[in-house]
């Protein structure tokens, strides 16, 4: 006679869905201390205080794990359903990676930190033989120097490349202008008649032009004779 165990199993499960959305939420907060532009020397004490929550996670999950196996184990094969079988293998699944990343993020805080240490002991060095010999600092200040000049040299440099560019493009664009109108006058010389039209054109402008005047003379002066 076998025991049901039904709500052992589902409230199992549920215990161990809440630990897992735990753990990818410390994994979060863990995985900015390896990201960290200035890590410190030592673990301060909210990294060691994930470390230990993810660590305690992972523990828990590994009984419930198995509490879930006991369960699956302890009933008839008839009730043992293929679904849960497959709950509890990607629960293993899940905990394994989630083991494999402790590790991992482990070992790359443990890298950043020797890199940040290494880092600060080739500047310490330095800042050491600069105070030693202040020769060889004012040197390195001098070529720093150099180097600025060098790159506003540069910029300078590409700034005057640019509008000589430009000058020239205005250059040759001034150039085809003239052309082209060359090329109307031309064209407007070779057409017949094309001279005299312009002429009487000019002509009847300045024709109006007069007779206009004539008018405006006229209007003022019958204006002032009436005033």
């Amino acid at each position: 006679m076998t025991t049901s165990t039904g709500p052992g199993w589902a409230q199992l499960r549920q215990q161990t869905r809440a630990l897992e959305a735990q753990t990818d939420a410390l994994f979060h907060t863990y995985s900015r201390f390896a990201s960290a532009p200035n890590i410190p020397p030592k673990p301060t004490e909210e990294e060691q205080n994930t470390e230990s929550q993810i660590q305690v996670l992972l523990e828990k999950r590994e009984f419930l794990i198995e509490e879930l196996t006991r369960h699956l184990t302890a009933t008839s094969p008839l009730s043992s359903s293929a679904l849960k079988q497959n709950n509890l293998t990607l629960h293993r699944s899940t905990l394994q990676d989630h083991t494999a990343t402790l590790t991992r993020l482990r070992a790359s805080i443990a890298d950043a930190r020797q890199r940040a240490s290494l880092l600060s002991t080739v500047r310490a060095d330095i800042s050491s033989y600069r105070t030693a010999n202040p020769e060889t600092a004012e040197a390195d200040y001098m070529l720093d120097e150099r180097g600025r000049l060098d790159r506003s040299h540069g910029v300078a440099d590409s700034v005057l490349s640019q509008a000589y560019a430009v000058n020239e493009q205005f250059g040759v664009q001034r150039e085809m202008l003239g052309n082209v109108q060359r090329r109307i006058v031309g064209a407007a010389g070779q057409v017949p008649g094309i001279n005299g039209l312009i002429g009487r054109i000019g002509a009847k402008k300045r024709r109006d032009g007069v007779v206009l005047a004539g008018f405006v003379a006229v209007c003022m002066l019958v204006f002032l004779y009436f005033m």
